[in-house]
């Protein structure tokens, strides 16, 4: 089968390799579509993991083989993908710390290789203890809004770790396609969304998504603006969606006492920044993180998306062959006016 193999910084390659061999509680997933992640970019533009690779986790296509032990899946089925499942029984998931276990660490989903997700291939390998992630895709919905599952998952997750009311105000650093994902489940959930991006045609569609008020970055009188809006109280919580320590900052000195800054962007490990650390201790504001998705979410996840209450096809901008797959993640790593989440197919 044809795939897209990492081989080094920057070093994507189109080769050919086996169709992934399953075990009798497994399954064989035709690849439809693969959207591009912020994640895959970095770890291929950065060398952060030894090759070779497989990259792609944002998956969904047609179940092909199914083995002998699977139960409540055929071959046909629409599907999408879900590479981290935890085992729910160590310490870190009787925290709920998802993503800090070691099951959900391994990735469960591979087309050869170090398991890495797989999605730029024509087959993916389903390992079993990744398959209560697997979600059934409704006739009417297409293969790339099960494939958004997964980076819906994660912003639903971070919004939960928010604690926020209905009525709360929130400003979200970043609309791209992330961002404009914070922005309308958040509307969804009558929080009133502040959206700040660098490009104004990124702040238009924030408002189809929802956001009440829209500025651009560096736009002047930012802070005089928001502290009208709220009425001087401050913002309830910041969300960065851009890896900016600066936005950091801002966003740090636009929450009002007790409320709290999340960080979704700063994957990139070593990086080290200036802060007023007594803002956190005096003046009660939570510096959180969020990273990757929580399992459990799958289904009200699905919800959100299959009904399209938040249409995910409308940040789709670019559709590459998997041959072009570099050329996606060059596009999705230096994003240009008119892109938005860039997705490679196998269709």
């Amino acid at each position: 089968m044809r795939a897209v193999v990492y081989r080094g910084r920057n070093d994507l390659r189109v080769e050919t390799v086996p169709v992934p061999r399953i075990k009798n509680d497994e399954l064989l997933v035709k690849v439809a579509v693969c959207g591009v992640c912020p994640t895959d970019i970095k770890k291929i533009q950065h060398g952060t993991v030894p090759p070779p690779r497989i990259f792609g986790h944002e998956t969904a296509g047609t179940i092909v083989k199914i083995g002998a032990r699977v139960k409540g899946f055929h071959t046909g089925d629409r599907v999408a993908l879900h590479h981290h499942v935890p085992c729910f029984d160590c310490h870190a998931c009787r925290h709920r710390a998802f993503a800090q276990c070691d099951q959900y660490k391994r990735t469960g989903i591979t087309a050869g290789f170090v398991p890495a997700g797989g999605g730029y291939a024509e087959y993916v390998r389903v390992m079993s203890f990744v398959l209560p992630g697997v979600v059934a895709i409704p006739r009417r919905n297409t293969f790339v809004e099960g494939a958004m599952l997964e980076p819906v998952n994660t912003v639903l997750k971070a919004i939960d770790r928010l604690s926020l009311l209905p009525g709360d105000t929130v400003l979200v650093i970043g609309q791209g396609p992330i961002g404009l994902i914070f922005t309308r489940l958040l509307a969804l959930r009558r929080v009133a969304v502040v959206a700040c991006d660098l490009l104004a045609a990124r702040l238009k569609l924030a408002r189809e998504m929802g956001a009440r008020r829209v500025f651009l970055a560096g736009e002047a009188r930012v802070e005089e603006n928001i502290d009208r809006i709220t009425r001087g109280r401050g913002l309830d919580a910041a969300i960065v969606a851009v890896p900016s320590d600066e936005a950091v900052r801002k966003a740090q000195r636009l929450v009002r006492g007790g409320g709290k800054v999340l960080l979704f962007a700063h994957t990139l490990r070593g990086g080290a920044a200036a802060l007023d650390f007594s803002a956190v201790c005096v003046d009660e504001k939570d510096l959180i993180g969020s990273y990757s998705s929580d399992s459990t979410l799958q289904r009200a996840v699905a919800r959100s998306v299959f009904s399209r209450r938040l249409d995910v096809r409308r940040l789709v901008s670019h559709w590459f062959p998997l041959e072009q797959a570099s050329e996606a993640i060059k596009l999705a790593g230096t994003p240009s006016a008119l892109s938005l989440k860039v997705v490679v197919s196998c269709e």
